[in-house]
């Protein structure tokens, strides 16, 4: 049995290198139940390595002719004992020798000979913690997906029973209403999406015959070259932060603007800091790719349901408060020009504004042009309230991103049980001293907060 592709899903296997995988990931940290034994994970393992049952996408391989789709395998034709995998940290077990382990297992590509995934319990995490490391090709799974995954093995009670691994479950999720209609998927609308990609080209050339033209307005392949934007190499680098939502909701009260506005606001404040310590800030302000779920609520198809917005970082200004009311204006022209289209023209506008990008990652000439946007900036909603494996609570969800040459740094965010952590992905090679920027985020919140709010509050620091 064969699945086809959607031509988006289809980029991210085309555009994949070897110095630049295509895979996402999760990492989750648990707590141990109070009276767990010292068999409790050892019992776990053995649990899910009994359970021999794959569901969608886990049992699909990559089948690239005669034309790209996927391969439907029969249970039998899966090994998890190589996908699914059980390790330990070395003592004292910290989350620098997480982080470590984490980039290393991140920085190799998936067996394309094989279902697209892997799964890591690892053990030996201080504090009474232990951690998941579940990684997952981009053309089978978006960042909600991802989380919808996660949360579809979890259970809400600490005294819920035992639920199945996550490759026996799927993109299945639990529905509230098993009995209602899904919402239908519309045929593609090609016109539209001509039509908004025809006012992007307009934009992008007034911006070179006007450059002052509409300030707020970010364009792709409008923006500066950067230390970011080099050519990069397969090892990465990852460190997370973790702060309160609460905070993050109001700076975002007290300004008038989104909580992903102020997410940007102290992403862009660590870069300006990053980069002004190096002697590397450009005088033009940095542009963010900030992906955009188009997924409906019951959908649990999968692949990617995504698309873009361009926006300025307003790197340029110092000044914190009005960086943020700069980046709430940007950010909300891209969303006027994003509303004005049709659900179904999204996938179709997607493909026309990412592929010129797309053909120069393929050919190679990622950081040898000027790029399309300087870093991607992710926001995932993730679930409310407090979740439970197998009795274990679970802490946190960091994002674990990729990166195509010419873009050395990923920042993603997944909010969890009124947190926000952030996962920080970046090359190795190109991207010195990585950590420093995570730090940064945590002093670029309180300086906001300061701002707006003429407080300043103790930050939470994973």
């Amino acid at each position: 049995m064969r699945k086809a592709l959607k031509l988006n899903d289809i980029s991210f296997l085309i555009g994949e290198k070897a110095t630049a995988p295509a895979h996402v990931a999760a990492m989750a940290t648990f707590h141990y139940p109070p009276d767990a034994g010292e068999d409790y994970l050892q019992n776990l393992v053995r649990r899910w390595r009994e359970c021999r049952q794959f569901a969608a996408p886990f049992n699909y391989r990559y089948r690239p002719w005669p034309f790209p789709s996927w391969d439907v395998l029969n249970n039998d034709e899966v090994d998890l004992d190589y996908h699914f995998r059980h390790s330990a940290l070395p003592r004292p077990g910290g989350e620098r020798e997480l982080g470590v382990l984490i980039s290393r297992l991140h920085s190799h590509p998936l067996d394309r000979n094989r279902p697209l995934w892997e799964c890591h319990v690892i053990e030996g995490l201080e504090d009474g913690r232990f951690a998941l490391y579940l990684k997952v090709h981009h053309s089978q799974v978006d960042g909600v997906g991802g989380i919808r995954m996660l949360n579809s093995m979890m259970a809400d009670a600490v005294d819920a029973p035992p639920v199945d691994p996550i490759w026996a479950v799927g993109m299945e999720r639990k529905r509230s209403n098993p009995d209602e209609p899904r919402t239908p998927r519309e045929r593609p609308k090609i016109w539209p999406a001509l039509k908004a990609y025809g006012r992007l080209r307009g934009a992008m050339l007034r911006r070179r015959l006007r450059p002052r033209h509409e300030p707020d307005n970010a364009l792709p392949f409008a923006t500066p070259r950067t230390s970011l934007n080099g050519r990069i190499g397969a090892p990465r680098r990852f460190a997370t932060q973790q702060y309160d939502q609460d905070r993050i909701r109001a700076i975002a009260s007290a300004a008038g603007c989104s909580t992903n506005d102020v997410f940007l606001a102290i992403s862009a404040g660590a870069l300006r800091r990053y980069l002004e310590e190096t002697n590397a800030l450009p005088a033009e302000s940095l542009t963010a790719a900030v992906p955009v779920s188009v997924r409906p609520a019951d959908e649990t198809e999968v692949g990617n349901a995504i698309t873009f917005i361009m926006a300025k970082m307003r790197t340029d200004i110092a000044d914190p408060a009005e960086r943020l009311a700069a980046i709430h204006r940007s950010t909300t022209a891209a969303k006027g020009h994003l509303n004005r289209l049709p659900k179904a023209a999204m996938d179709p506008y997607t493909a026309m504004l990412m592929g010129p990008y797309l053909i120069r990652i393929v050919l190679g000439l990622g950081a040898a042009t000027r790029p399309m946007f300087n870093l991607a900036v992710s926001n995932v909603p993730g679930p409310k309230q407090t979740l439970y494996l197998d009795g274990a609570t679970l802490d946190a969800i960091y994002p674990v991103s990729l990166l195509f040459n010419g873009q050395a740094l990923n920042i993603s965010l997944v909010s969890y049980d009124n947190k926000v952590n952030l996962g920080f992905t970046g090359c190795r090679d190109s991207l010195p001293h990585m950590q420093r920027i995570a730090v940064y985020t945590g002093e670029a919140l309180d300086e906001l907060d300061v701002a707006v709010r003429g407080e300043s509050a103790q930050v939470a620091v994973a």
